[in-house]
């Protein structure tokens, strides 16, 4: 005779689980929990802006109402990337809305968006020498150090964002094909594989030789020091404070200098060493080459500038 567990749900909570609208589902799909609140940030902002209160609203919505919308943020001194995000939250969920058929069209679609700063990125990138710099900025001769230099050339050489880096765990450190590649969970649960920088496992291979953890399969690759009994990840704040506290000592500028910085230095060195812009943007993650565009100022170097060939 089967004995089957109790219901995790009463029929009725099971039912009104059935009956949440699409525009709950919407947010509820987005596993990034910065993104969700963005994007929620963006469509209150929209329900307020007209007063609606209701879900269900949403399917009266017309091109008009985003315009006006729109508007209403440019009057407020918005940046443009903050109204183009917003704009593309709301987008994202119309979207999700005519997939579902809870509406026949997206309004949001032939809403022109600003475009000031559109085609340049606004995160700054550092240069080669500030790099080494930073990247010998650890002591070579601490367990800390090592760590840190460890970290430091996994932002800098494979561009991966801060919280990739802190869930990184000794499993995601594999060979393929021969190569040492990192399995990445990146955002929206997307896995990418990246081949590992020569120097990078090399700081690595001596930060784990130390540290004595490498054996564990299962364990973070990055663990804090101070809690180094308890096996437990280091976070992604304090990778942040991490490079800031580095990039400080060093004497490059703090407030420019955070780990979305070295993301930005990683794509636009390897565009400026000739990168195929399609590889670089596997290697970062991007759903949308328009985005790893953004890192591509090949054309706006000041040392190609025709200035520097005139001669007289």
């Amino acid at each position: 005779m089967l004995i089957s567990a109790p219901p995790a749900f009463s029929l009725p909570e099971f039912y009104q689980l059935a009956e949440v609208p699409p525009e709950m589902e919407f947010l509820g799909n987005i596993e990034n929990l910065g993104t969700q609140r963005i994007y929620a940030d963006a469509v209150r902002d929209f329900m307020t802006f007209f007063g609606l209160n209701q879900a269900g609203q949403f399917r009266t919505v017309t091109r008009a109402h985003v315009i006006a919308w729109r508007q209403s943020l440019k009057t407020r001194n918005l940046s443009p990337t903050t109204i183009r995000r917003k704009l593309s939250a709301l987008s994202a969920l119309f979207r999700y809305l005519c997939e579902r058929n809870a509406v026949l069209i997206n309004p949001v679609d032939g809403v022109q968006r600003p475009k000031d700063g559109a085609n340049e990125g606004k995160t700054p990138a550092i240069g080669d020498a500030e790099a080494r710099r930073l990247l010998n900025a650890p002591p070579l001769n601490t367990l800390k150090g090592k760590r840190d230099r460890a970290i430091l050339s996994l932002l800098l050489y494979h561009g991966l964002r801060r919280a990739e880096v802190a869930t990184l765990s000794i499993e995601d450190l594999h060979t393929r094909s021969g190569v040492t590649h990192l399995r990445v969970h990146g955002k929206g649960g997307k896995i990418r594989y990246v081949p590992v920088h020569f120097d990078s496992l090399e700081k690595i291979t001596a930060y784990l030789d130390v540290s004595g953890h490498g054996s564990d399969r299962k364990s973070s690759l990055f663990l804090p020091i101070r809690d180094a009994e308890e096996v437990k990840p280091l976070t992604a704040q304090a990778i942040y404070y991490l490079v800031k506290q580095y990039a400080a000592a060093v004497g490059i500028d703090a407030a420019a200098c955070r780990p979305h910085a070295l993301r930005a230095t990683m794509a636009t060195n390897a565009l400026d060493h000739g990168a195929d812009i399609a590889k670089v943007q596997e290697v970062l993650g991007h759903s949308s080459i328009a985005t790893t565009r953004l890192y591509d100022r090949r054309s706006t170097r000041p040392q190609d500038s025709p200035v520097f060939l005139v001669k007289f």
